[in-house]
């Protein structure tokens, strides 16, 4: 069998790789430790690294790899910036491109309507027997705008349910891909936006794309979504747009400096990110722990990606799902 070491482990992680691993013939080391250089030296013995969205592939982890014998990199996630592409060189690198698009779509909406009808506050206020309705009133989402940022899979998803709920839809995307949408320039959906989710990369072009100069552009009480990528948004310029009104409330399950505290408990801890601690505290924010991902049929199917692409690779089948890089190319 080809040994793989596994990084970053959580439990819910371990019971759907544990229940295929023999079906592709893979054995796993799992570590709960996330990868950066201190901890890549753990993969000696190993082909394969399985690596997670806040894991550190940066030329130095990926020289100890090298080191260690390691050959191919899978990242059990369809994100890929924390990989230092450039200092791959003859290790090859595979991703999940897909596994459940309506779980990321489905998690934005729970965060607009949680936000909107402040049902995490209601659940709150009535476990102490206090069932005043001050403070709880929302509006209809039938009938506004919601431009949406990004209309690949988990765009073109959420914008469906969206549909569904009778809102107006506009999109941005530089690649238009759904003929029966209204696509427009980006300052034309800020300003005209109720909502405004984001589905798109974290790239050049999109990093901070929510910024203090946008925020003018938009409409007063806008509702911001995001369950991409965290550095998609300046997080000081939302606690400033929040502050002044423009804002009326955010969705955010993702952070721009989360790797540091996402999918850790630290409830005995003092949160030493003044940034999130403001976010969180401010009422009109709704922050998740990157867990728009978290459903049965998404963790199933990120497995049997995952597994799939290092079956490939170890049988020196084409991958599929090979990340591109200036020396490689996609089959």
């Amino acid at each position: 069998m080809n040994k793989v070491a596994f990084f970053d482990t959580k439990p819910y992680d371990k019971i759907y790789f544990e229940a295929l691993k023999d079906e592709y013939g893979i054995e796993i080391e799992y570590f709960e430790s996330k990868l950066s250089p201190k901890s890549a030296v753990m993969a000696k013995g190993s082909r394969a690294v399985v690596a997670f969205v806040n894991d550190d592939i940066s030329k130095e982890t990926i020289g100890v790899l090298k080191e260690n014998g390691v050959e191919i990199i899978a990242m059990r996630c369809a994100g890929y910036n924390n990989i230092e592409l450039s200092a791959l060189g003859d290790i090859a690198a595979v991703r999940v491109p897909e596994y459940s698009p309506h779980a990321i779509a489905e998690h934005a909406l729970a965060l607009l309507l949680t936000l909107v009808r402040k049902t995490h506050k209601a659940y709150i206020r009535t476990r102490d027997s206090n069932f005043s309705l001050n403070g709880f009133v929302g509006f209809d989402l039938h009938g506004k705008t919601v431009g949406v940022i990004g209309t690949g899979k988990i765009g073109a998803t959420f914008i469906e349910i969206c549909r569904g709920l009778g809102m107006n839809v506009i999109a941005y995307d530089p690649y238009p891909s759904l003929g029966y949408l209204e696509y427009v320039p980006l300052e034309e959906l800020f300003a005209r936006s109720d909502v405004i989710s984001l589905h798109c990369p974290l790239t050049s072009e999109t990093y901070h794309i929510i910024n203090s100069y946008s925020l003018k552009m938009m409409k007063d009480k806008v509702i911001i979504l995001n369950t991409s990528r965290g550095a998609l948004i300046d997080s000081e310029a939302l606690i400033d747009g929040i502050k002044s009104g423009k804002v009326g409330g955010a969705g955010l399950d993702v952070y721009e400096e989360e790797n540091e505290f996402f999918y850790e408990d630290l409830s005995e801890s003092i949160l030493k990110d003044d940034v999130l601690s403001r976010l969180i505290m401010m009422p009109n924010v709704l922050i998740t722990s990157h867990q728009a991902f978290l459903t049965h049929e998404a963790l199933k199917r990120i497995a049997e990606i995952t597994l799939g692409n290092l079956r490939c690779f170890f049988d020196g089948k084409p991958l599929e799902n090979e990340i591109v890089t200036k020396k490689k190319t996609v089959v």
